[in-house]
């Protein structure tokens, strides 16, 4: 597989010399052989074991070195072999359709992949990803691509737990802690777009007027998780299956200085309508 895809963009990149390609594909080959031989070599432990590793872990970081298109080609032929290959039955099951339990809101940050965090196995989680995580309120016009998202998992597919992850050292709150009073903004979109979470930045400049810049951003962090949570209570959908409780709304944090993460529950109670 690996050898088609290089000849593919062998043909799509002429500018590219034949030998570099040729040496990139005497290092894939290597990898795969490596990786091949820790796998089916059961009785392999210790020291040689952890060579072998070390030797596939290096030749790897040498076919990716600075290319990007060489990192996407190795990136994709690990996934083939150590994953997709590995497993048929999930990917067979995937291929038919999608059940996810859970729609994921996290971050766009680079460092904060909840795959990665929580181990979510493909099928496993719905995602979305946004600068600083923030769930809007209900908006057709506004807001459609994430009411689209939304509606999606929770008619659609419908998910049983709606999870909205904040983390530490988050740009995206820093940027709306540090808007002035005022209001004034200097971004076309950032700014705009964190300001959903301002009740957050109220509440937190209010109760905690008396902590550090960074002290408060991190509260914030928090802080805003709940509001978003509240924003998903605008969307007639959510909403009703919160009541009917078919569908869980979970806030969470996770601290990737100190390796946490904390979980909790929406606390909400709705009051029934009454008519004279």
């Amino acid at each position: 597989m690996a050898g088609k895809f290089s000849k593919c963009l062998l043909l799509c990149c002429p500018g590219k010399l034949p030998r570099e390609d040729m040496a990139n594909e005497k290092y894939e080959q290597a990898v795969a052989e490596l990786s091949k031989l820790i796998s089916e070599k059961c009785e392999l432990q210790g020291v040689a074991a952890a060579k072998l590793k070390q030797l596939t872990a290096e030749l790897q970081s040498a076919v990716q070195g600075s290319d990007p298109v060489e990192r996407i080609k190795t990136g994709f032929v690990h996934f083939k072999t150590e994953k997709f290959e590995k497993d048929p039955a999930l990917y067979g099951e995937l291929a038919k359709g999608q059940s996810p339990k859970f729609l994921v809101f996290a971050c766009s940050d680079s460092r904060v992949c909840p795959s990665h965090i929580l181990n979510f196995q493909p099928g496993e989680a719905f995602m979305v990803r946004n600068i600083a995580n923030m769930v809007p309120p209900y908006d057709k016009t506004k807001y459609s691509g994430m009411g689209a998202a939304i509606e999606y998992a929770v008619l659609h597919l419908k998910v049983e737990n709606i999870l909205v992850i904040g983390h530490s050292c988050c740009g995206g709150i820093k940027g709306l802690m540090s808007i002035p009073d005022d209001g004034t903004i200097s971004s076309e979109f950032i700014e705009p777009w964190v300001k959903i979470c301002a009740p957050a930045k109220s509440k937190i400049k209010s109760v905690h007027s008396s902590l550090t810049f960074e002290e408060q951003c991190y509260n914030c962090e928090k802080e805003a998780v709940n509001v978003s949570l509240g924003n998903l209570l605008t969307y007639p959908f959510v909403r009703e299956a919160a009541v009917q409780k078919s569908l869980v709304l979970k806030g969470a944090h996770y601290d990737f200085v100190k390796g946490s993460f904390e979980l909790w529950d929406l606390d909400f109670k709705i009051s029934q309508s009454t008519s004279a």
